[in-house]
């Protein structure tokens, strides 16, 4: 029988050999101090560079650290396949960029599951602090925003923040039913995630605009915009209950 962890960071990951490395090295200086036991899962969403030849040289050096390979479907299909595959009691899903810094990781720790079943970070409200984000891009994030409130799927500030900690209960709740693979799979998952009553609070976060990220602005929007509605279709016909 394989032991639980207190922890398990998810990082899915495309493309990603320029900087996985630092990342795999500032979560293995961090977590100690955090959890007990801990693991790091990078999921590879099919990289053709050598993100996975990198992680699975730190894997062989430290145990903590899994290689998990799967097709290339979308960072959505990556998350769910990482976090139902952990470990841990909690279940932290971790972008690659670590555009938000780990000392922030204790403030989510404190939360689950003592006030709530998942906590995400959130880069709006008071107390959060947005470093190095152009203009424009904020513009779009909040227009994207005001997309899934005309969806009536929720009242969320920043559904898209890729920092969010789940309890193995809420993994196993939600991830089962979601459908969607692409950049867009977070209101999928909140939805489910309120619809099946669990408690959900938003974290403001510090978060570091990084300039090599993989979001195009027109493509992704106008896919993530599609997906807002694809999620309320689904709602409305049941596909969610059970």
């Amino acid at each position: 029988m394989i032991e639980p962890l207190a922890l398990s960071v998810v990082v899915p990951a495309f493309n990603e050999a320029s900087r996985i490395g630092d990342t795999l090295a500032e979560l293995r200086r961090t977590l100690p101090s955090m959890a007990e036991t801990w693991e790091v899962r990078v999921v590879d969403d099919g990289s053709h560079d050598e993100t996975a030849h990198l992680v699975a040289d730190a894997a062989a050096e430290d145990h903590r650290i899994v290689l998990q390979c799967e097709a290339h479907r979308g960072k959505g299909a990556a998350v769910r396949a990482g976090l139902l595959a952990a470990r841990g009691e909690l279940r932290f899903m971790c972008d690659a960029d670590l555009s938000m810094p780990l000392d922030e990781l204790p403030k989510f720790l404190a939360l689950v599951p003592a006030q709530c079943d998942i906590a995400i970070g959130s880069r709006e409200g008071p107390g959060a602090r947005r470093v190095g984000e152009p203009l424009y891009r904020h513009l779009v994030g909040r227009a994207f925003n005001y997309v899934v409130r005309a969806g009536r799927l929720g009242d969320i500030q920043d559904t898209q923040c890729g920092f969010k900690l789940f309890s193995r209960q809420a993994v196993d709740t939600v991830f089962p039913r979601t459908t969607i693979d692409g950049w867009a799979f977070d209101i999928e998952v909140l939805w489910i995630a309120r619809h099946a009553g669990l408690r959900v609070t938003e974290l403001p976060i510090e978060w570091h605009y990084r300039e090599r990220s993989r979001v195009s602005i027109v493509r992704d929007s106008l896919r993530m915009v599609n997906d807002v509605w694809r999620v309320r279709f689904n709602a409305m016909r049941g596909k969610y209950d059970g």
